[in-house]
């Protein structure tokens, strides 16, 4: 019995059995191989990729090793794009790294493992996403959306307001699952005073009214 073992023998097979390869150790780390951190890294990458394509973008199409592949092509107001061997993708509402993977689909018809990247090298956004600002602007215009963007990028986008414009009275109509949304923004203690408490972040869709002002 355990009892009646040698305390220097007990000692042995309490250290023998702490040894052992099959205790698992509570202290283990967890070690990531490079080509899992690799994986890993790659699906954070698209995640994180938020730009869809809308017509009126130009994109850059390149092919590995196949110059002759690779064009610069606009997104046509049907959505679409032609490149060499891929004509008539369709490319609006999809990310950059979609396109090329729709692209490298369809080229391993011709390509052994084709190698298919897409840049943006000018971008309009799709019309859904694009934020407009109407009314007493300089420029009243429709503006690509871009993560993070607020009142004061829009404003710097459109020139600025009129001589004729009420900057206090401007709000933003913004849609949602229960109807259309009214926020305020003065945007003239904004430009004018530097009120950062006016300066809201803008969502895709979102449209900045600026009234004119009453005599």
């Amino acid at each position: 019995m355990m009892t009646d073992l040698h305390p220097a023998c007990f000692l042995a097979l309490v250290l023998l059995t702490a040894c052992s390869p099959g205790v698992a150790s509570r202290d283990r780390t967890t070690v990531t191989s490079p080509v899992e951190k690799s994986a890993t890294t790659a699906a954070l990458s698209d995640e994180k990729e938020s730009y869809i394509i809308g017509a009126g973008d130009q994109l850059q199409v390149f092919v590995y090793d196949a110059p002759q592949l690779s064009s610069e092509v606009p997104v046509r107001p049907d959505g679409r794009i032609s490149t060499p061997l891929a004509p008539e993708m369709v490319a609006a509402g999809k990310t950059p790294g979609t396109l090329a993977q729709d692209i490298s689909e369809r080229l391993k018809e011709y390509v052994k493992d084709p190698n298919v990247t897409v840049i943006v090298r000018t971008f309009v956004g799709p019309f859904n996403r694009q934020v407009r600002v109407i009314g007493e602007a300089t420029q009243p215009q429709a503006i690509p959306y871009r993560d993070h963007m607020t009142v004061l990028d829009t404003m710097i986008m459109v020139k600025g307001l009129t001589r004729f414009a009420a900057g206090n009275r401007a709000f933003i109509l913004r849609n949602t699952t229960q109807g259309q949304e009214h926020i305020p923004v003065r945007l003239a203690d904004l430009l004018k005073d530097g009120d950062i408490g006016q300066n809201v972040e803008v969502q895709p869709g979102d449209t900045l009214v600026i009234p004119q002002t009453w005599f």
